[in-house]
């Protein structure tokens, strides 16, 4: 069957989109979401693109429109998944157009006017260059906004964050004048939880990765202990409302029972 060409297709979607939408309506939607935002380059190929730098540009132009929707669905928290700390071993020619396009990223999330409170999360002293400034300087000025929390993780590596944890917990009580065995012997999981690096991250109800792949790649291990998962198809820049509406759905209709 021949799909329906371009002028018909935007209607009958926008129609369901506000049917689906409607569906969602008081039922149950994930507070802290974390998104990995996988397939840029492999886009930016089928697209006909020679230069990946395309699929980096389309991929963070779409963090703005999802923080939107998020904002609208009510969520509170998002964490982005921009760089894991393996990632940082790419060549340079690599690396550093996907660095600059995080930074445009950063810089628009954060520009005067937006209600979003944005910290940069993650092992940003390994960046090049001034990356680790300009993604401090840029966060720093969204403190106390308010509305929608926004961790984005450059860097970063889930278990990386958790053995920095157990460090700061450390270091935190013996600047104390604390024992370290004493610390040792009574060390529990909130020690941890209370480390991390986003002071708000202590759980995640739900993660979305597109692209297709079904693994976390160290995304927020500590945090998604009981998260839900929510695997898409198509590549990060070609993600959709529709797309995202069909994830809460998805959540809307799980039960969640954290163990028990």
């Amino acid at each position: 069957m021949k799909l329906l060409p371009l002028f018909l297709r935007r209607p009958i979607e926008a129609v369901y989109e506000r049917r689906l939408a409607a569906t969602l309506v008081g039922l149950p939607r994930p507070q802290h979401v974390g998104i990995m935002v996988d397939g840029n380059r492999r886009w930016a190929r089928k697209a006909g693109h020679t230069d990946v730098r395309e699929g980096y540009r389309a991929g963070g132009a779409k963090v703005t429109t999802f923080l939107g929707w998020c904002t609208a669905a009510g969520i509170e928290h998002v964490t982005l998944f921009m760089l894991s700390d393996d990632n940082l071993g790419r060549p340079a020619e690599e690396l550093g157009p996907l660095i600059e396009v995080i930074e445009e990223t950063v810089r628009d999330i954060t520009a005067e006017g937006r209600d979003w409170e944005v910290r940069a999360i993650g092992s940003l002293d390994m960046l090049p260059g001034t990356s680790a400034r300009v993604l401090k300087e840029a966060t720093a000025a969204t403190t106390g906004r308010g509305g929608l929390k926004v961790d984005v993780a450059v860097g970063y590596g889930g278990r990386r964050e958790i053995v920095d944890a157990v460090k700061s917990a450390f270091e935190e009580h013996i600047a104390a004048g604390g024992d370290p065995a004493e610390l040792v012997a009574r060390f529990g999981i909130d020690d941890i939880s209370r480390h991390l690096y986003s002071p708000v991250a202590d759980h995640t109800d739900f993660i979305i990765r597109t692209s297709g792949e079904q693994r976390l790649s160290g995304f927020l291990l500590w945090q998604s202990a009981y998260a839900e998962m929510h695997w898409v198809d198509c590549y990060w820049p070609a993600f959709r409302h529709v797309d995202f509406l069909r994830a809460l759905r998805s959540y809307a209709n799980r039960e969640r029972r954290f163990g028990k």
